[in-house]
């Protein structure tokens, strides 16, 4: 007799492999707060674990909340207040970019977070992956995200490989969106979480993974890739000076330009990074010196 799709093997195989994920996920999940929060606590979150890890963003998170529980009342606040409470999680483009979004829900869409994916990326900062987290997370519905935890998780469950190559194809959309259950709401976050506790980038925990016994790359025998993404050195990066002039400023609410001098050695680079801060609109410079910009 002809098998029907739910009775084929190979979807047996992916309905158990989803269930057991899940199940570990109910069991194992952390008490994060974004998880408990409205539609705008997600979109504040979504920017900030943008390439920042959880345990830095958590008490951030949780200070802008108290302060801007709504969009419209971030977007009433000056931009050197925003990059004042940024504090120390990085990359502060995020901030401004998260700002401008909050300008664009408050004036645009009633101070409510839209949940049609092509409207989430007509927000500033908002891009494929962080418009289909805001659909999963913050209104619990179908949609395929794709982090790098996820991404890792099923390159080596699926694809047999110790990394993903470093930008998505559609194949991989195509393969990934074919393995979402019907508890679609759980599965972008409990793959995110199997990935960024359990299959983890270095020294991952086989033992203790709840799909251990179909995963091809263990398998395989654990076989190294070739194309590993590096990651960019940051103990003398532009982006290090830029964050030092950045706290400076946040600290002070004018520094000359002599005094930033003692904070950078490299003088070429330090007035390559002041530059960049202008030209960004992060900071101003005047005859009293460089500041945060309103």
């Amino acid at each position: 007799s002809i098998l029907t799709p739910l009775c084929h093997p190979s979807s047996f195989r992916t309905q158990v492999m989803q269930d057991q994920i899940i199940d570990w996920f109910l069991a194992n999940k952390r008490d994060l707060p974004w998880r408990n929060t409205s539609p705008w606590g997600v979109v504040v979150s979504e920017f900030m674990l943008q390439q920042t890890p959880v345990n830095r963003v958590m008490p951030v998170w949780q200070r802008w909340m108290e302060k801007w529980p709504k969009p419209s009342l971030l977007a009433a606040e000056t931009r050197a207040e925003v990059i004042r409470a940024w504090g120390n999680l990085g990359y502060p483009r995020r901030a401004i970019r998260l700002h401008e979004t909050a300008k664009v829900i408050a004036t645009e869409h009633s101070d409510s977070v839209p949940r049609d994916p092509s409207i989430l990326c007509g927000l500033p900062g908002v891009g494929e992956y962080t418009a289909a987290a805001i659909v999963a997370f913050a209104f619990s519905e179908r949609s395929l995200v794709l982090d790098t935890n996820i991404r890792r998780l099923f390159s080596r469950v699926v694809d047999g490989q110790q990394f993903p190559i470093n930008h998505i194809t559609q194949t991989e959309r195509d393969s990934r969106a074919s393995l979402i259950p019907e508890r679609s709401s759980l599965w972008a976050a409990a793959t995110m979480e199997l990935g960024a506790l359990i299959c983890k980038s270095q020294n991952p925990l086989c033992d203790s993974c709840p799909v251990k016994k179909s995963c091809q790359w263990r398998k395989n025998g654990y076989p190294e890739s070739s194309f590993q993404k590096k990651r960019q050195a940051w103990h003398g990066s532009d982006r290090q000076c830029r964050g030092r002039i950045l706290k400076t400023l946040r600290e002070n609410e004018f520094v000359k330009h002599s005094e930033l001098k003692g904070i950078w050695e490299d003088k070429e680079q330090l007035n390559r990074s002041l530059k960049s801060l202008i030209d960004e609109k992060m900071i101003i410079e005047s005859k009293q010196g460089f500041a945060l910009r309103n």
